[in-house]
């Protein structure tokens, strides 16, 4: 009985849902008659909305009495009442104002601006862009997309292997700033300390956020720190979510390099749904599997089981016959044991990533909007580290290992954020509050290694741990604003001016948790009288003195001020105070203006002023690893800012303990210049846009300061330790340089059409003073490497600094569309980069890596209206960086026993020949084949 009264019922509601909306159908066209994919077409007041499809059709399900809107970048938007009428044909036409990306980076103004009308440069990646390639996460398609944007995958790098270092403009990782939506993005935890691009700062993992998520990227390439405060010396990134999504889109990508390795499987997904006209909700999800690369050589070790520490002749063999016999008695040894000289693993590191995202926006009534947006990720990472042979006896077990071993590090990185919000309008101002959480956890395993100070017996197989917990490292932002904004009109002699002001409240905290105990502990055990490595081999564990856990506030306010003083001139000025509850305070201040010589061409510059505070992990990150320099064991400390050993002075014959007499962390300032160019005509665009940034008092991680030198004996006294580094304010530089970008839109009929874009960097960054308030170092006598004020900031830094990122980048692409077919190209100039040796008498060892060039190919085909396929290559002609320089010494097969000619591995940076590529430049994985399917539902 109940069926038949619920069938009926069922009935009547469905007729009801059906007389209440229709389905219009139609095509969008461009000025031309060409068709327009990818415009977008919504339901005005609502998010139900979708996108055209490759011939400009499209179809969606609205009510009755709805005004459609349809637009699309380069064309005037049209609203359109449908007054009854199911089919709809448009025809756009050229917008003579809106000829570039409307952006809401770099000013508080009540409505964004194409980014040819800006104050400063904006690049701006649209989720179509993200899409056209095979970069599958963020770092890498800011790469290849936008040329000030520099990073590239590390090997055999620790953390730095897990989370790429990232620069604009040729700046450090720590000096872009990262917005989500307009809020700011937490930092990682990870603190670079290691020899790579970035070496001593703290950045933001960018590659948490899943693509699938991403409405647009903008990257604002002035200084902003006066908009936003601290980071934004180089400039800003802000990802906007997506927010006018609705259906159902996914995607798959497979892919694998030409050397069968580096597989990578990625599957992701965003749904949009509409919250009953009165809002939406975004939800998206990656997953993300890659394996690693290898583009490691034969070890050049000549013996590998017979010989001393690192493989060399023990001092026995002083004959070349004596040397030929060793040789093939460890050949024979190497063939028994099926040792494979092929010993370690170069190239990008495996991973993992699970993660997912939302955004969403409701009315509340009143007025009110509530907004609210967030994610999560969980990523593992696998990466090696250098092998221990079976003849480094002071690392190595051979009961556990007796062929040797590859140790691996394994990452664990959990990120979670959230951003909650409400907006309304009070006395004709707009009214933002808000809270912006974050937090990045970093956890460390080690396995496949030992700890070689542990006792060593046949009997302790399987007792001796051969992995091990090495700790982790965790920061945490929360973020609260309140901001206030109102357009006013016919102000006194201004047509309108633009007013937003507000305050800002942060807290930050930094986190150092310890390892086991096995992982870090010095067991005891002695070879030929000297000690074992401690602590798990690769990767010590954090021990407990390591231990910190830190925070500190933040107390912000601003004030923003933007007018069209005339048509033709337009200025904007804002102004930042800021107190840290650490080190104090600072005063930013920017001011901005755009004036059009004619309708088509108008002149752009800046002037502003801007800082970065010292970041938590460098004021308080510190640890003791082993580390072998030439075969020997050296316990190196990696001390914070506050530590004595940084901050005492020092004085010969002094009592308790001695210091470098370094000053605490203070902030990097930073004065930024700007000037440029905008043109526009039809669908052509230009942006040149020139600039000069100096920065004073640049944070730097010291090299390692060896015992070598008196004074650092004294100071190290008893302590268990070697070598000491730390952090300081030791430098200044000026980075300059130009960014140049055209666009031209060309349609070539009704099916087809031509998208060229031409964009290039060039810059150079030059130290211009070495600044240590230190007496103790800047008075030091001491001749050769160990000089203080050699070690605080050596030659290899200072070209690591200047040089280790490419001087140049230029991509041009083109797109070319007809029907549903699809073909795109892009070819980036990646400019040549240096490296220069700590040791002056070493020049010979100082490289440059000449530019090269990466094409990267794809064909699209939209087969249905709701499968797009995609299939292509990167890297198309399989280039590779220069090889590192190898002496010709450095040979297994060198035989000779004249010490001016015979083996020896340390005349070059190979690391006895195996690993051959820089890769700061564009990696070092050559080609690689992928294929998306793309399915709109």
């Amino acid at each position: 009985m109940k069926k038949r009264l619920l069938t009926p019922l069922f009935a009547v509601t469905a007729l009801a849902v059906h007389a209440q909306s229709v389905t219009v159908t139609g095509r969008v066209l461009g000025a031309q008659g060409e068709a327009l994919p990818g415009a977008t077409v919504l339901e005005r007041g609502t998010t139900n909305g979708t996108a055209t499809g490759a011939n400009g059709d499209f179809s969606l399900s609205v009510a009755p009495t709805a005004t459609i809107t349809v637009q699309a970048i380069g064309f005037a938007a049209q609203q359109i009442p449908l007054n009854g009428r199911t089919r709809l044909d448009v025809r756009l036409v050229t917008s003579a104002t809106d000829l570039g990306d409307v952006v809401v980076t770099g000013s508080r103004v009540t409505e964004g601006r194409s980014n040819v009308l800006t104050t400063a440069p904006v690049d701006v990646i649209s989720a179509r862009e993200i899409k056209a390639f095979a970069q599958t996460d963020v770092s890498q398609v800011l790469t290849y997309a936008a040329p000030s944007f520099q990073s590239s995958r590390q090997s055999i790098s620790d953390g730095t292997d897990f989370v790429d270092p990232a620069s604009l403009r040729g700046l450090g990782p720590d000096q872009v700033l990262v917005l989500v939506n307009g809020k700011r993005r937490h930092n990682s935890a990870l603190v670079n300390i290691n020899g790579t691009i970035g070496r001593g700062s703290v950045g933001t993992d960018l590659n948490v956020i899943p693509t699938a998520s991403i409405k647009r990227i903008e990257v604002l390439r002035d200084g902003a720190a006066a908009l936003y405060g601290s980071d934004a010396i180089a400039g800003v990134i802000n990802i906007q979510l997506k927010d006018d999504s609705t259906g159902v889109s996914s995607s798959a990508l497979y892919g694998q390099t030409t050397q069968r390795d580096g597989k990578t499987e990625q599957v992701d997904f965003n749904v949009g749904i509409g919250l009953n006209k009165r809002g939406f909700l975004d939800l998206s999800g990656q997953f993300l599997n890659r394996a690693y690369t290898d583009r490691g050589f034969t070890d050049q070790a000549p013996l590998i089981y017979l010989g001393n520490n690192g493989g060399n002749y023990p001092a026995s063999a002083t004959t070349e016959q004596s040397r030929r016999d060793l040789k093939a008695q460890d050949d024979a040894l190497v063939a028994q044991n099926g040792f494979d000289r092929n010993d370690l693993r170069v190239g990008q590191s495996a991973t993992r990533n699970f993660g997912g995202f939302l955004n969403g926006g409701y009315r509340l009534g009143g007025g009110y909007e509530l907004y609210v947006s967030g994610g999560a990720s969980y990523r593992t990472g696998r990466g090696s580290g250098f092998n221990r042979l079976p003849n480094q006896a002071t690392q190595s077990d051979l009961n556990l290992f007796p062929n040797g071993f590859l140790p691996f590090i394994n990452t664990t990185i959990y990120d979670q954020s959230a951003i909650v919000g409400v907006r309304n309008n009070f006395a004709g101002f707009a009214v933002d509050l808000s809270n912006t959480f974050g937090r990045n956890e970093l956890a460390y395993n080690v396995d496949n290694s030992v700890n070689a100070s542990l006792p060593q017996d046949a009997n302790l197989v399987g007792v001796n741990p051969t992995s091990f917990y090495a700790g982790r490292l965790a920061f945490l932002q929360n973020t609260t604003n309140l901001g206030f904004s109102r357009r006013f009109i016919e102000v006194g002699p201004l047509a309108n001016l633009n007013v937003a002001f507000g305050g800002e409240f942060r807290y930050d905290n930094f986190l150092i948790g310890k390892g086991e105990y096995a992982s870090y502990i010095n067991g005891g055990r002695t070879v030929n009288g000297g000690p074992a490595a401690s602590g798990s081999q690769v990767f010590p564990g954090y021990q407990p003195q390591d231990e910190v856990n830190k925070g500190r506030t933040n107390v912000a306010g601003y004030l923003d001020l933007e007018s069209d003083i005339t048509d033709k001139l337009l200025i904007h000025a804002a102004g930042r105070a800021e107190r840290y509850s650490d080190f104090g305070g600072n005063v930013s201040g920017q001011v901005g203006l755009r004036y059009s010589i004619v309708d088509a061409v108008a002149l752009r510059g800046s002037l502003g002023n801007g800082f970065r505070a010292p970041s938590l992990q460098q004021r308080y990150f510190t640890n003791t690893s082993t580390q072998f320099v030439s075969g020997v064991a050296n316990q190196v400390l990696t001390v914070n800012n506050d530590n004595p050993i940084v901050r005492n002075s020092y004085a010969a014959g002094g009592t308790g303990q001695q210091g470098f007499g370094v000053e605490p962390l203070r902030q990097e300032k930073s004065t930024n210049y700007g000037v440029g160019v905008t043109g526009k005509a039809g669908g052509f665009t230009l942006t040149a846009d020139a600039y000069l940034i100096d920065i004073k008092d640049r944070i730097v991680l010291s090299a390692q300061f060896t015992r070598t030198n008196p004074t650092v004996n004294a100071i190290l006294g008893t302590l268990p330790v070697s070598r000491v580094q730390f952090f300081a304010n030791a430098v200044n530089t000026r980075t300059k340089g130009v960014d140049v970008v055209l666009n031209e839109r060309l349609p070539l009929g009704d099916k087809s059409r031509l998208v060229l874009t031409a964009a290039a960097n060039f810059n150079q960054t030059v130290v211009t003073n070495f600044n240590s308030s230190s007496a103790t170092v800047n008075n030091d006598q001491t001749a050769g490497t160990s000089n203080l004020q050699n070690t605080l900031f050596d030659r290899a830094q200072r070209t690591r600094l200047e040089s280790g990122n490419p001087r140049s980048k230029i991509a041009l692409s083109a797109a070319y569309t007809f029907g549903i077919f699809g073909i795109e190209g892009r070819s980036v100039r990646f400019g040549e980069i240096k490296t220069a040796d700590a040791d002056p008498a070493r020049a010979f060892l100082d490289q440059t890596f000449s530019a090269k060039w990466i094409t990267d190919l794809t064909l699209s085909a939209q087969v249905a209206k709701q499968v797009g396929l995609i299939i292509g290559v990167n890297n198309l002609f399989n280039v590779y960086p220069d090889q590192l320089i190898v002496n010709p010494r450095n040979n297994a097969t060198n035989f000779s026993v004249d010490p001016n000619l015979s083996y020896n591995s340390g005349l070059d940076n190979s690391n006895r020949g195996r690993f051959l590529y820089s890769a700061n430049q564009f990696g070092f994985n050559g080609a690689y084949y992928f294929a998306r399917v793309n399915i709109t539902l």
